[in-house]
Parts: structure tokens; C-alpha cells; sequence
């Protein structure tokens, strides 16, 4: 079968990977402002309990980071589109837990249900949309899938914010996430195809020397068709390029759970109704979604390095300068360049990843970085309670997590090159 490969080539099918992410994104955006901002009055958890509200966004990393690893291997053998079915049918029981949950363990529960969905379906919409596309579109090609799925999340904490304040935070909550996870599995089986194929006939052009493109500079000394292990070793510290490219990953995430857990509980704190927080978290995600069709695009152009620790480096300046001023516009634009920042890193760094992983093992190293990526939930969530616990003030965890992309995005300056095969052939 002669599979083309190119977004023009498969945009029937491109297209609904881009719809699947954007549920992807409502999915997990559900969760993301009413449930942090209302934890204290509708779930029970004390006033300034901060491990015990950082619990679930823990628990919800460390599942979707260990997901995200199931899904590159497991997506090899069975194929894309099984997994994501998978990973839906993982998200049904939910809106049922929040709907019904008696206290915050139950809220626990649910988002450990939640990274076994985003685990695997956010897996393989990004791992779908690079088997069918070529490797001069990697860039606009996470750039659009990222920008599609955040801007669901952003679009979710909005509309939740007014269902809950309109119909209760309960009501509000089941109503959506049933809406949108019936349909994101309606869609799976009717519409969706496997990609696997497509992957196979790139490695098999590989194979026979017939690539029409710049060589990538791939890792060398590794096997042919390498285990699980090998490529775990590659993407953790072997390749010293991989490895730096994952810990920015896991670093990134930090500003993800900061704004996942006490930006609702900060903001409301301070006197912000629950929709101005919504829309303050959202402006985050609107531009982080929104500039990712830039940004992905202009890695294409440019490389992936330059952007990728600029984006560190921003991500970092916008988390510090929330605890610089006061007000709904300051807020606002600190949450902009927050948002700014990681669109020039996300797309990036994932595009780095698949530059110089074979095709071969390419679905198990982007499983592998995303596992260290989204380990970052729960690492971050620990770091930024325990520092919000034993300094007793929530300004601390915001300043951890700002040092800490600051200090990840000079590693990354520092062990990393430039993986664009077009700018940095083999």
C-alpha cells in the first residue's frame, strides 16, 4: 500500500486527530478551575491544607506520566487508534464521581481515572498526527495539535466556571464532561483511523535508503529494533540531548500544576469571582494554544533549540511577576506571558524528540519523554505544596516553581543542540 505522508496528503484524517485533541483538552480543562476553587465549600478540604490539595494533582501525574509510557509500547504492538479508544472509555465513570463524590478522596480518584484518559489519548493524537505527516511539518504539526487541545482547556475552565455558577458545581460538571466524552468516543470508533501504517512505511524507506530528506542526527549504538529499557536509557540520560530535553519537560510541568492547583485557590482567595478566574487561567491556555500556530511553525524555520529555552526562560519570568503585582489585568498579563512562554516550549521540545528518534522506536520515545514530561504533575505538585507547607504561604510556591524554570532552562542551554535535520543534519 503506498501511504503518502504530509498534512495536504491526510488532512481528512488530520483533521479529526485535531478534533479528538481538542476533547482531549475539555476533558482534563473540566477539572482545572471549579474543583480547585471550590475544594474548601463543596469537597471539605481545609482551609490552607496545601498537601492535601495538591493530592490529586499528584496522583494525577503520576498516572498519566506512567500511561504515557504503556501507550508509546503499547501503540507499536496494537495499533493508535485501540488506545485512544481505550483511553476514553477509561474517562466515562468521571463526571458520574465528581457528580457524586462524597468527599475530596473521591475528586482523588476520578483524576487518577483522568491520567489513565490523557495518557493515552493525548499520546497517540500527538504520535498519529507525526506517523502521517513529514518530518518538515513536525513543528506546525504539534504546533496545531497543542494548540488544539489547549484551547479546549482554556475553553472548559470558562464554561464550567458559568455552568457551575449557573447550575452548581456538581450538575454543571456532569452535564459537560458526559457531553464531551460520549461524543469523543462516538467519534473514535466511526472516524478515526490507525496511523501505524504510516509509521512502518516511513521506517521501512529508511531502511532501504530512500528517506527524501536531510539524515537527522539519531543516536548512535542502538539496536535495531531497540526494547523498552534501551530506549528508557536513551531518553533519560544516554543521549545527552534526549535527557536534556526531558527534564525540561518534567520542569515545564511545574507551571502546569501551579496553575492547575493555586492559581483557582490564590485568585478566588483574593476576591476574584469564580468567572474572572476562569477567564485568567484562560488567558493562559488561550495564548498558550493560540501562539502554538507560530511558534511550532517558526521551529520549522528556525530550530527547535533557541526557542525551547527562550520558552523556559519566559515561563519562569511570568510565574515570578504574578507575585509582583495586584489586580484582574495584572494577573491577566502575567497569565499571558506565562502562556507565551510555554508555547515557544511545548511544541518544541516534543519536535526535538521526534527529529532525532527513528521511526523505528519513535512512538516508544515520545511515550518515554512524555512519562518524564507529565511525571512533572506530580513532582511539581509535591514541591510546590511542601514549599507552600513549611513556609505556611502560598507566595513560596510560586517562587519555587519560578527558580525552577529558570534554573532547567540553563541545563537545557547547556546539554542540548539543535535536532532540526533541515538546519543540523547527521
Amino acid at each position: 500500500m503506498n501511504l503518502q505522508h504530509g498534512i495536504r496528503a491526510n488532512l481528512g484524517q488530520f483533521l479529526h486527530q485535531l478534533l479528538q485533541v481538542l476533547l482531549v483538552g475539555l476533558t482534563i480543562g473540566m477539572m482545572r478551575t471549579v474543583v480547585p476553587a471550590l475544594a474548601e465549600s463543596e469537597f471539605g478540604v481545609p482551609k490552607n491544607s496545601f498537601m492535601l490539595l495538591t493530592a490529586f494533582v499528584v496522583a494525577f501525574g503520576v498516572v498519566k506520566g506512567a500511561m504515557n509510557f504503556v501507550a508509546g509500547r503499547l501503540s507499536e504492538r496494537m495499533g493508535r487508534k485501540r488506545v485512544l479508544l481505550l483511553g476514553w472509555a477509561a474517562a466515562l465513570p468521571i463526571p458520574l464521581m465528581i457528580w457524586s463524590a462524597p468527599n475530596w478522596n473521591w475528586i482523588v480518584l476520578a483524576t487518577v481515572l483522568l491520567g489513565i484518559n490523557q495518557g493515552l489519548t493525548w499520546s497517540m493524537t500527538q504520535t498519529s498526527k507525526l506517523d502521517i505527516t513529514r518530518p518538515d511539518e513536525r513543528g506546525l504539526t504539534i504546533g496545531l495539535n497543542e494548540f488544539s487541545g489547549y484551547v479546549g482547556v482554556a475553553l472548559a475552565g470558562i464554561v464550567t466556571a458559568y455552568l457551575a455558577t449557573s447550575l452548581g458545581a456538581r450538575e454543571g460538571l456532569l452535564a459537560f464532561g458526559l457531553v464531551v466524552i460520549v461524543l469523543a468516543l462516538l467519534l473514535t470508533q466511526w472516524w478515526v483511523k490507525d496511523t501505524l501504517p504510516w509509521a512502518k512505511a516511513e521506517a521501512a524507506r529508511h531502511r532501504q535508503g530512500s528517506a527524501p530528506h536531510s539524515m537527522p542526527r539519531y543516536p548512535r549504538n542502538v539496536s535495531a529494533q531497540p526494547g523498552t529499557w534501551e530506549v528508557f536509557a536513551l531518553m533519560s540520560w544516554r543521549d545527552r540531548r534526549l535527557g536534556a530535553i526531558s527534564q525540561a519537560g518534567l520542569v515545564e510541568k511545574f507551571v502546569d500544576a501551579l496553575v492547575w492547583v493555586f492559581y483557582p485557590v490564590f485568585l478566588y482567595g483574593q476576591g476574584v469571582s469564580l468567572p474572572n478566574v476562569g477567564w485568567i487561567i484562560g488567558v493562559y491556555g488561550f495564548v498558550w494554544g493560540g501562539a502554538q500556530l507560530f511558534t511550532g511553525r517558526l521551529s520549522d524555520r528556525i530550530g527547535r533549540h533557541r526557542p525551547n529555552v527562550w520558552g523556559m526562560w519566559i515561563c519562569g519570568a511570568g510565574v515570578a511577576m504574578m507575585m509582583l503585582g495586584h489586580g484582574v489585568v495584572w494577573w491577566g498579563a502575567c497569565a499571558a506571558i506565562s502562556g507565551f512562554g510555554m508555547a515557544l516550549l511545548y511544541p518544541n521540545l516534543s519536535a526535538a524528540v521526534a527529529d532525532i528518534s527513528h521511526p523505528d522506536w519513535r512512538g516508544s520515545a515520545i511515550g518515554i519523554y512524555r512519562f518524564w514530561r507529565d511525571l512533572g504533575y506530580g513532582i511539581g505538585a509535591l514541591g510546590l505544596g511542601l514549599a507552600a507547607h513549611f513556609s505556611g504561604q502560598m507566595d513560596a510556591a510560586f517562587w519555587f516553581v519560578a527558580l525552577s524554570m529558570f534554573v532547567s532552562g540553563a541545563l537545557l542551554w547547556w546539554l542540548g543542540e539543535e535536532t532540526h535535520p533541515g538546519i543540523n543534519p547527521a
